[in-house]
């Protein structure tokens, strides 16, 4: 184990060491002086002339830093930060596969772990520890000490003994089903859950953990939008006089396909998002308009931009992860948007980046509930919830380095506060891309292998479709740790260099014939949606991990960022595969597309752990009816909304046409009493 320190030179800039320092001192904290160094731990067996040539050729700048081997001496406290076991750590993965190009170590025998140190003065070791905790770290990633960290060996996984976990499904009661649900962190509702037991007592066997996790990702609110495509009840109360006032027609006046009455009068509209929204769109499609390539479908909407190309538009929220890792959450938000993009078709190349953030305003909450020290707000933070200020700087920081270190630039976005916010701040992300014209659509074939690229397995990103679908709670930053990760930038852009190769392989055409992102619900999501038709046969133990230990069930649900799923033809895999190697891209065959009857079958090392039929999958929600009411108070809220959002418009209208005004960035700080109040 070598343990490798890098530091600016004396006298040079120590940016990262100013930057701590300024948040010690806007704590209260008295920081006399701070300095930082990067941390390599280096588990290899490296001759003492290699380490030198790895700490000279690779670790430290010769100009501006110096590199040292072990532990240097520091006045003041100490306090280091470091990726927990299982975190994604991107600079540590790069570090590793230059160390073993520089020295030829064994692949197998080189593994690397990276981390911060902070020295400051001024500070008792009480002071650096809540320091660590709430500004330089996030307990749900990191592992935060008071000292420096050499550990006689890296942590490791263990292996896994496989053993087929049965769930008696078919015997519980309605307490039962609530009850698995919520411990499985399956997060469906008792009409689902009862659902489930009607399918298993119909086929005379119990579920196993794998057909009830595939059920969950596919049927979680996140992956199916199951909110927006419900059954809606629309009923209005005695306020006919006061909408007209509003110059409001009423809904129950509007005649449309899927738009019922029932007896008491009350409007059934049989799916919210296909009657409104996309019927809207499919009339205006009817009616002449030919520039909507694909819509409502696929990974991201495709419009026209020319007779050759067309344009990708994909936006979508990272709420959940971002409160509780919000660097990393709107990293892996938008580096979710880049792989839809990427993935829309036969393959489509990501040229920007937008986003919009809400959050609590800053100046309201003190900036360490535990402490007196810093209280410059009029409140404290509710307990696991991170500080506005933070959120914000971090989620900025997160989209912008993510599509940096991609070639992709953020032309756009904005900020919108308000203290409601607090709790679960929003996140959108969003990429636009341009494909042509003929690759807008692909289509999977019987007998197609199926192979995924990119990122390894780990159970970072476990239960992170479902964990979108239930309440954030203060308990969910070390409940739902796992399910947030942090995204490498550089392992997509090689995915996407391969995609953009193998697009072109085959005489000008693609060598595969559809694709898909492995987002949230991971392989269970993305070739659940590929093989929904035809049916898939999965090996499971062919996917490669990020480490030992993984259950089979594991395997199959973990999102793992910058991986996509290919439907290839036999025939074409060895091109494909050899494009991978010249590109540093994994790939790994999973299976085949196409099964008797349309199922979903899963194995693990020659055990048969999951059978489902693909309608029961994508066919079997219950399709709940939601009440919807206008009432008095409803059309009070929506004119003092209308006269918000006109107030904010104009607004926007001032910046934008200001003729000093530059930036692609604007904030919107809008405060409006009477809203505040409502």
């Amino acid at each position: 184990m070598h343990r490798v320190e890098v530091r600016t030179k004396p006298g040079l800039l120590d940016p990262r060491a100013d930057v701590a320092a300024s948040k010690a001192r806007r704590l209260g904290y008295n920081v006399e002086r701070a300095s930082s160094a990067r941390v390599y731990l280096i588990e290899a067996p490296l001759s003492d002339e290699q380490l030198k040539r790895v700490m000279q050729k690779l670790l430290a700048d010769p100009v501006v830093e110096n590199a040292s081997v072990g532990v240097a001496p520091a006045a003041g406290v100490t306090i280091e930060v470091h990726p927990l076991p299982g975190v994604m750590d991107p600079a540590a993965q790069s570090v590793r596969e230059a160390i073993i190009d520089l020295t030829g170590v064994p692949a197998d025998a080189a593994q690397v772990s990276t981390g911060v140190r902070y020295d400051l003065t001024g500070l008792t070791p009480e002071q650096s520890h809540r320091l660590g905790k709430s500004a330089l770290g996030n307990p749900a990633i990191h592992q935060i000490l008071t000292h420096a960290w050499t550990p006689e060996e890296l942590p490791k996984g263990h292996a896994y003994a496989f053993k087929l976990v049965t769930v008696p499904v078919r015997s519980l009661d309605d307490a039962g089903l609530m009850k698995l649900s919520k411990d499985g962190h399956l997060f469906l509702n008792l009409q689902e859950m009862q659902a489930i037991r009607e399918h298993f007592q119909k086929l005379g066997r119990d579920a196993t953990d794998i057909e009830l996790e595939t059920l969950a990702q596919t049927w979680s609110e996140h992956c199916v939008h199951k909110t927006l495509k419900a059954r809606v009840r629309y009923v209005e109360d005695a306020t006919t006089s006061a909408r007209e006032g509003q110059g409001a027609m009423s809904l129950l006046d509007i005649a449309r396909p899927g738009f019922t009455r029932d007896a008491d009068g009350a409007l059934i509209i049989d799916n919210l998002l296909k009657r409104t929204v996309a019927a809207a769109t499919h009339e205006l499609i009817a009616e002449g308009v030919d520039w909507t390539l694909s819509v409502f479908k696929d990974n991201s909407g495709v419009i026209a931009f020319d007779e050759q190309w067309g344009v990708c538009i994909k936006v979508e929220t990272h709420n959940r992860p971002s409160a509780i890792e919000p660097y990393g959450g709107a990293a892996t938000g938008i580096g979710g948007c880049i792989r839809d993009v990427i993935g829309t078709g036969l393959g489509a190349k990501p040229i920007a980046s937008t986003d919009v953030f809400c959050v609590a305003n800053p100046s309201n909450w003190h900036e360490l509930s535990e402490s007196s020290r810093g209280q410059v707000g009029t409140s404290s933070l509710p307990p696991g919830v991170l500080h506005p200020r933070r959120v914000l700087t971090d989620v900025v920081a997160g989209v912008r380095d993510y599509g940096n270190r991609m070639g992709i630039p953020t032309i756009t976005g904005g900020v919108f506060f308000d203290d409601r916010y607090v709790g679960n701040p929003l996140v959108f992300c969003g990429c636009i891309g341009l494909i042509p014209r003929h690759l807008v659509h692909g289509k999977v074939q019987a007998g197609d292998r199926i192979i995924a690229l990119g990122g390894r397995t780990g159970r970072d990103g476990i239960h992170g479709a479902t964990f979108s679908s239930g309440e954030l709670q203060s308990t969910s930053a070390t409940e739902f740790s796992h399910a947030v990760q942090i995204g490498n930038a550089i392992e997509e852009k090689r995915v996407l260099d391969v995609i953009m190769r193998a697009r072109e392989a085959a005489g000008g055409k693609p060598l595969y014939t559809a694709m898909t992102d492995c987002g949230a619900g991971g392989f269970s999501s993305a070739v659940g949606e590929m093989g929904s038709k035809l049916g898939a046969r999965v090996t499971l133990e062919n996917a490669p991990l990020k480490y030992a230990g993984l259950r089979y069930d594991e395997i199959w649900i973990s999102e793992a960022q910058e991986r996509m799923v290919l439907s290839v033809p036999a025939a074409n895999v060895g091109t494909l595969r050899r494009i991978c190697d010249e590109e540093g891209v994994e790939l790994c065959d999973l299976g085949e597309f196409g099964t008797p009857g349309s199922e979903l079958i899963l194995t693990y090392h020659g055990h048969e752990v999951g059978r489902l039929a693909m309608d029961f999958i994508h066919d079997g929600l219950p399709n709940p009816t939601r009440e919807a009411v206008w009432g008095a108070s409803e059309v009070k809220a929506h004119a003092r909304n209308s006269a918000l959002s006109q107030s904010v418009a104009s607004s926007l209208l001032a910046v934008l046409s200001h003729p000093t005004v530059s930036s692609k960035h604007w904030i919107i700080r809008q405060y409006d009493h009477e809203v505040q109040g409502g």
